[in-house]
């Protein structure tokens, strides 16, 4: 139901779009956490459901399962971006959170490759499937959910925290990697201690859920359903496919930022274990350390792309990817200390930052609210599946051949191709669909009695 701020046509106060964004904000990091944690643990239990062997092949298992965690994303992208242009974007999201909660609570009990043989890496794949389903729903949702709540002028500033709260569930996960590698040893972590963090995820996913219950829903969308006197017009696959520029641009939009990311955030881990040669637990704080200052960054880029816009931005993260990732990558293969490791990684996640900070509010800004959550999500879960999930398998691949040097050039050139389309897309926030459905929903009605309607057929 539109609350009585929206009947009136007043915008929500500050403390109402915060209270929102902290709210939507926390399930998203709950889902990145579960999501994240079998990357920073599959170090530990990538021995447990796979034969004992070749360590950088059991790896390779692991990221294997990781990148068909990511093939599913598209279907999740479509059935949740669906769900939330039809039922709204909090069925949406509490529903997703369920969902990764139940994921994480099937790997915490799952026996391991000893017990079960075959079965074992077969149900992993289910479990991670199921994740991923869920993950492929939530980025479309949560982007078009923090998006549509911010105020207007800020909303660069606000969906920032979709990355905020992303990258902060990556650090809760290496967080809990760190504190169970001080009170556990070596041997207990291989054994049983990395089914703590899945056990974690699950209870905190549970109440998230209930959380996510008490979100106010987004006005846009109670706009959007007010204007369709149809529920299939909302969330169209058909609709979607008359915009086929916008789709484009969110693929291209996502190709470069979503490798780099990847590359610098979930890989860089292994990257320094496996070839630098770093230690593990000098590893892990190096990530933590690197990732808390770019959690402190996106808000701050989020507000200036407010002041200046989103495309000079994603500009500088195009050129900075394209010429910068094969020296960068290069510096930390050959770093001999923790400290030029840990600046080479930062000066990456600078880089980075351009793209993850404002991606969000980009894509949300190109379509209208009743295909948003589709149109954000599901070309975004495409890309993602092919070319975000498949980074650590590629990197390892390629290293396992010897030839890690070519994965460098492969990352750069996706910055290439992104930065290609940051030229011609022109800026999203000077046509935006947020804009035009802002000053919709605070126009002036001389007929209350038609306020009261539009109300109504909202709830």
């Amino acid at each position: 139901m539109v609350s009585q701020q929206q009947e009136m046509g007043e915008a929500p106060s500050g403390r109402s779009v915060a209270g929102n964004v902290i709210r939507g904000s926390l399930g998203n990091l709950i889902e990145w956490y579960d999501w994240y944690v079998y990357a920073a643990f599959s170090i530990y239990f990538a021995s447990v459901f796979f034969p004992s062997g070749n360590p950088t092949a059991q790896l390779l298992n692991t990221a294997g399962i990781f990148a068909v965690g990511f093939l599913i994303r598209p279907l999740g992208g479509w059935v949740f971006g669906r769900y939330a242009d039809r039922f709204g974007r909090r069925a949406a999201l509490t529903l997703s959170v369920t969902m990764m909660g139940a994921g994480s609570l099937g790997i915490a009990v799952l026996p391991g490759y000893e017990q079960i043989g075959a079965l074992a890496p077969i149900l992993l794949v289910a479990a991670r499937l199921l994740q991923g389903l869920s993950l492929g729903g939530e980025y479309g949702t949560s982007a078009t959910y923090l998006s549509e709540v911010a105020t207007p002028h800020r909303r660069g500033f606000y969906s920032s925290f979709q990355y905020v709260t992303l990258t902060s569930g990556q650090l809760l996960a290496l967080g809990v990697q760190i504190v169970l590698q001080q009170i556990l040893t070596p041997e207990q972590m291989h054994g049983w201690g990395w089914r703590i963090a899945f056990v974690i995820g699950a209870v905190a996913a549970v109440t998230v859920m209930w959380l996510r219950r008490t979100m106010d829903e987004s006005a846009n969308f109670e706009l959007a359903v007010s204007e369709s006197a149809e529920t299939t017009e909302r969330g169209s696959l058909r609709v979607l496919l008359s915009y086929p520029r916008e789709c484009l641009t969110v693929v291209g939009l996502t190709l470069g930022g979503t490798i780099a990311f990847y590359t610098f955030t979930t890989y860089m881990q292994k990257f320094m274990i496996n070839t630098t040669g770093l230690p593990k637990e000098q590893v892990t704080w190096i990530n933590f350390v690197a990732l808390v200052l770019f959690v402190v960054i996106q808000p701050l880029f989020g507000a200036l792309s407010d002041r200046i816009g989103r495309r000079p931005l994603l500009i500088a993260f195009g050129c900075g990817a394209t010429l910068f990732t094969v020296p960068l990558l290069t510096a930390v293969s050959r770093a001999d200390s923790a400290l030029t490791a840990f600046c080479l990684m930062l000066l990456g996640l600078l880089i980075v930052s351009g793209y993850t900070s404002i991606n969000a509010v980009v894509k949300a800004e190109l379509f209208p609210a009743r295909i948003r959550a589709l149109g954000v999500g599901l070309p975004y879960a495409l890309t993602v599946a092919i070319f975000g999930g498949t980074t650590e398998y590629i990197a390892l691949g390629l290293k396992s051949i010897g030839h890690e040097n070519w994965f460098f050039f492969y990352v750069a050139g996706a910055g290439l191709v992104s930065l290609l389309v940051y030229l011609f897309m022109g800026e999203s926030s000077s046509r935006s669909h947020l804009e035009r459905e802002e000053r919709e929903l605070h126009a002036v009605d001389p007929e209350p009695a038609n306020i009261v309607q539009v109300s109504g057929s909202a709830s």
